[in-house]
């Protein structure tokens, strides 16, 4: 097979349907970018070390930001210059990268003409993230059958049940930024780098991406959000007496413990359009 230049993977279930609605393959056939179409059941990685293997110069990925999370993975591994299309619901990794999140085609412009700068990724044992890992409250939400169709119903039905008087304690066991040692808590979220915001996942961006640390957000109490600590530790562990559901970069994964979190200073050679 001929070698690749400028390869884009589409993961079509992504945003509902985006890419389609869009043309997206089109569009890249207008600019000589080759499509590489994600099929129910492939690996995105497999797919990714495919492509560079055929000799792709520039690997972009075209979903939601787990998507991109597998993807950013392989051109870090690989030193390959990678591009971000936010083809997904949130796109929260696009916003941060400096990519408009609402302008899919417009994403395209990275692989012509685009600026490039290297950017921290993050890793938890051996899956890296771009965004953020959340355990306790919004992991065991993300594992909900409800979840992906029904975001803020099912967080506003589920929440009286999971920080009420009643409710159970995730076992979740971290030491603190003052040394004390936390034996479980409501919610626990881990990012690439800190983020700017008030401590619910999904708000707010991070101030850098190459800060070389991590952002940790912990709350030990429930409503109204009291015992709320952030810090921005070089590492971090998580230990736990059984699995620990967590939402990686939105995506619903069940990890064996300790869960040992990691920067990953400068690994990914982003590329965004030059505007």
């Amino acid at each position: 097979m001929a070698a690749l230049r400028y390869v884009l993977i589409v993961n079509p279930a992504s945003g509902r349907g985006r890419t389609q609605h869009l043309d997206l393959v089109g569009q890249c056939r207008a600019r000589g970018i080759e499509t590489v179409i994600r099929q129910a059941g492939e690996d995105i990685s497999e797919l990714a070390r495919t492509a560079v293997a055929r000799g792709a110069e520039i690997l972009g990925v075209a979903g939601g930001d787990g998507s991109q999370a597998a993807g950013a993975a392989v051109a870090a591994e690989y030193d390959v210059p990678y591009v971000c299309v936010p083809a997904g619901t949130r796109n929260h990794f696009a916003l941060d990268v400096g990519v408009n999140p609402k302008d899919v085609i417009g994403a395209l412009e990275a692989f012509l003409g685009g600026t490039e700068r290297r950017i921290d990724l993050a890793k938890v044992n051996n899956r890296v993230f771009v965004n953020n890992a959340s355990m306790g409250l919004y992991g065991w939400m993300v594992q909900s059958r409800e979840y992906r169709d029904a975001k803020l119903r099912t967080v506003i039905g589920k929440l009286p049940d999971l920080v009420g008087p009643a409710a159970q304690r995730f076992d979740l066991r971290f030491t603190g930024p003052d040394g004390r040692e936390h034996a479980d808590a409501a919610l626990l979220l881990v990012s690439n780098n800190p983020y700017l915001f008030d401590p619910r996942p999904g708000h707010g961006t991070r101030g850098t991406m190459n800060g070389g640390i991590l952002g940790v957000v912990s709350v030990t109490n429930g409503p109204p959000w009291q015992g709320v600590q952030e810090w921005a530790p070089p590492d971090f562990r998580v230990e736990s007496d059984k699995a620990v559901e967590v939402g990686l970069d939105g995506e619903a994964v069940v990890m064996d413990p300790p869960l040992v979190f990691e920067p990953l200073p400068s690994a990914l050679r982003i590329r965004v359009p030059r505007w």
